[in-house]
């Protein structure tokens, strides 16, 4: 199986609005959910406020993007309207470009329409697709015509679906097959910063996703960004018998095995934390092996 197209080119950077996000070191991505149907209700930021304030934090903490999201995808969600997610996210956005119009803002939406308002309307940056064009089939082209990176993560089924009972022949094999496809229909269309997120908790058992922790590094073979988020979700607190309050020790180790394992963007609820893990992993990988 040819899972290395040759257009493929090794990242370290992306372009994000005429800037350059460097990735030779890991960053951290920063959540605001402007919605009140979320997994963990500390990531949950309605008014315009305590948006303001969570992303200072973000920037304060170390974050070097944030991203926002309107619209919960948590297991058996049900999808708010097009009309609602463009309200909210709209809200979120305004109140980012006018206290920190410097900010790299990805935009958490799978509507090809949504994407392009926000890009349009208000330079976000990087487009999060938790689904990578399957519940959109516009959106390929839209961000191949927008000129932003893209963020393709792999789900199995929708939010409402992905949890009830996931199977697979072979896991690695078949998100290494779908990650090929994908990748490769993106770069004919011109996509040039893609980055790819193996979708931890979407549509995947607690075995499934630490499997894919333990073979993380294999998709190196991309030569893409891989992007994972496993912030305080149900792969950390169910093992620990835990809450998502509680979580936050388990996801500062999952963030750091990911990192020895070629992980280039954390998103995260707890940006401080993240960045330390980033500091102290980098310190240790760095130093030369002794005889």
């Amino acid at each position: 199986m040819d899972i290395a197209p040759t257009f493929f080119q090794s990242k370290s950077t992306l372009a994000c609005n005429g800037k350059l996000l460097d990735l030779t070191t890991p960053v951290v991505m920063g959540i605001i959910n402007i919605t009140s149907d979320s997994f963990y209700h500390g990531s949950q930021f309605r008014l315009k406020r305590r948006i303001y304030k969570r992303a200072k934090e973000i920037i304060q903490q170390g974050g070097a993007v944030i991203d926002i999201g309107a619209c919960s995808t948590r297991p058996g969600a049900k999808l708010v309207t097009e009309d609602e997610e463009l309200k909210r996210l709209s809200k979120a956005a305004a109140v980012i470009r006018k206290h920190f119009p410097e900010a790299i803002l990805s935009v958490d939406t799978f509507r090809a329409s949504v994407a392009r308002r926000m890009v349009t309307d208000f330079s976000a940056s990087i487009i999060n697709d938790i689904s990578a064009g399957e519940m959109d089939k516009m959106m390929f082209e839209t961000v191949a015509d927008l000129g932003v990176p893209y963020i393709a993560m792999h789900m199995q089924g929708t939010p409402e679906t992905m949890q009830v009972n996931p199977t697979y022949e072979n896991l690695i094999k078949d998100v290494f097959k779908y990650f090929a496809t994908k990748t490769e229909e993106l770069g004919r269309l011109g996509v040039k910063d893609i980055i790819i997120d193996p979708g931890f908790g979407f549509g995947k058992t607690i075995e499934h996703n630490y499997t894919l922790l333990n073979n993380l590094d294999a998709f190196r073979i991309f030569n893409l960004p891989i992007l994972v988020g496993v912030s305080r979700k149900s792969m950390i607190y169910k093992p620990l018998e835990a809450k998502p309050t509680t979580s936050l020790n388990g996801t500062s180790v999952l963030n750091t095995i990911a990192l020895l394992k070629g992980a280039k963007i954390l998103r995260v609820h707890d940006v401080k934390e993240a960045v330390e893990a980033i500091k102290l992993t980098e310190l240790c990988i760095n130093q030369p092996i002794g005889d």
